[in-house]
């Protein structure tokens, strides 16, 4: 059990290691080698974001919900497009669904109830704290990121930085993924998705627990289920609404405020249920 924990872990983390390299290689190049003006486009431009980030996150990847922690810490992208990606990416679930042949209309309802739940989410998010800070501007934080992981990032050095960046968050992941696959594999999945399996309101809220755990396995353990005929729709959506692979357990890694981290959580997990809740009681998937 332990070699195939460590194979998992290790093939988990070697497909998140592209997206983190590119990822800070695109944070290293807009610190050292744009303008001033190129910067503040960039950041203006993320009044869109969330419409971008929500498009980009149904892609099955985790790799993309890590980018946009990296980059939200980094303060290029906005807190609603970093909810936009959180709340639309579903990790495993579209690659089961076509596997299992899913009929095709039930996967379009359910990729578009997600990114529609994610881009409002978003905007709305941006359009609050918006009207609190007025034209109040975000600053690039890059520079305190790179303070933050102890590395000494210089100008013209682009590659070494956004290197040194990926190996210490690549070796966090590995480590803190390893933990929980050990933990899911001493529980178990099948008593793990026990409790998520329950009564119109104890669903979604026990699923949007387990969606928060920081592992692509929440995400197939809630797609079987649901398969299976054992969670309703909205019990698996308010699951992978909540959840966002290790883009969460990134956010915490790289973004200082632990108070700010905590709120993102707590918004995430509450979205999700009471998306998943409204949609148990509509019947909007079938």
């Amino acid at each position: 059990m332990i070699q195939d924990i460590i194979l998992d872990t290790l093939i988990d983390g070697i497909k998140l290691f592209p997206f983190l390299f590119l990822t800070y290689l695109v944070m290293e190049y807009v610190e050292h080698k744009t303008s001033d003006r190129a910067g503040k486009m960039m950041q203006k431009s993320g009044k869109w974001g969330p419409f971008l980030g929500g498009v980009l996150g149904i892609i099955p990847q985790c790799g993309f919900s890590t980018a946009a922690s990296n980059l939200y810490a980094g303060g290029i992208i906005t807190l609603g497009t970093l909810f936009a990606v959180f709340l639309s990416t579903s990790d495993e679930m579209l690659p089961i669904f076509i596997s299992e042949q899913v009929p095709f209309i039930t996967i379009v309802r359910i990729l578009a109830v997600k990114v529609v739940i994610g881009i409002s989410a978003g905007f709305l998010m941006d359009w609050v704290i918006r009207r609190k800070k007025g034209n109040e501007t975000e600053k690039l934080k890059i520079d305190h990121l790179c303070e933050h992981q102890h590395c000494h990032c210089q100008e013209g050095n682009i590659l070494k930085s956004a290197l040194s960046h990926t190996l210490q968050i690549f070796l966090f992941v590995i480590l803190i993924t390893f933990l929980i696959n050990l933990m899911i594999g001493g529980i178990g999945e099948e008593k793990l998705a026990g409790f998520a399996s329950g009564k119109m309101f104890l669903g979604p809220l026990l699923a949007g627990v387990l969606g928060l755990i920081p592992n692509c396995a929440s995400s197939v353990v809630l797609t079987q289920l649901y398969l299976e005929g054992v969670l309703g729709a909205g019990s698996m959506l308010a699951g992978l609404l909540a959840g966002s692979g290790v883009g969460l357990l990134v956010l915490f890694r790289v973004n200082d405020s632990l108070k700010e981290n905590i709120k993102i959580t707590l918004l995430l997990y509450t979205i999700g249920v009471i998306s998943g809740i409204f949609i148990e009681m509509t019947g909007l998937i079938f």
